[in-house]
């Protein structure tokens, strides 16, 4: 199995996860979420942009303390950075989506509720590792396993377009 591939199984309870969230989607209406949403109430959210670090901090992900169910079955609007997981050709079809630059790779993975695992069918040509993005879809927390980090949501991508 490819370092970079969730687990198939993964992917079908994403995909379970969200057409049975029970909330209907509203065709008009898109929620602009950040990071710091996806945070249980109370909770400070991570970094976000670009993390320094040394290059000797310890690869393990810190603890979640949940996910919040708000935006299940509706469609948000999220911007972060590409992490490519799966590939259609050279165009990606299944990414982690992550606040900040480094995430998963670099330095230690966020916790489990400031991941989205991103699918699409339309695949998006993405401009490189970490390349920042906006993506418009149907969202719902869903735990997800990769082999890079737990990931506790998912995103069903209609739209995904560079950062501006």
């Amino acid at each position: 199995m490819d370092v970079m591939q969730p687990t198939r199984r993964g992917v079908l309870l994403t995909s379970v996860a969200l057409l049975s969230c029970g909330l209907p989607a509203l065709a008009d209406e898109v929620f602009e979420i950040e990071w710091k949403d996806l945070m249980p109430e109370g909770e400070a959210s991570g970094p976000s942009g670009v993390v320094e670090h040394d290059g000797a901090a310890a690869i393990s992900q810190p603890a979640s303390t949940g996910v919040r169910t708000d935006w299940n079955g509706q469609t948000v609007r999220l911007s972060g950075f590409v992490i490519p997981m799966e590939y259609d050709g050279t165009a990606v079809k299944t990414f982690m989506l992550v606040p900040y630059v480094g995430a998963c790779i670099h330095v230690p993975p966020p916790p489990a509720n400031q991941l989205v695992l991103v699918t699409t069918d339309r695949p998006y040509e993405s401009g490189g590792l970490f390349e920042p993005v906006t993506v418009t879809g149907m969202f719902g927390a869903a735990s997800n396993s990769t082999q890079l980090a737990e990931v506790g949501y998912a995103l069903s991508a209609d739209r995904i377009v560079p950062y501006e």
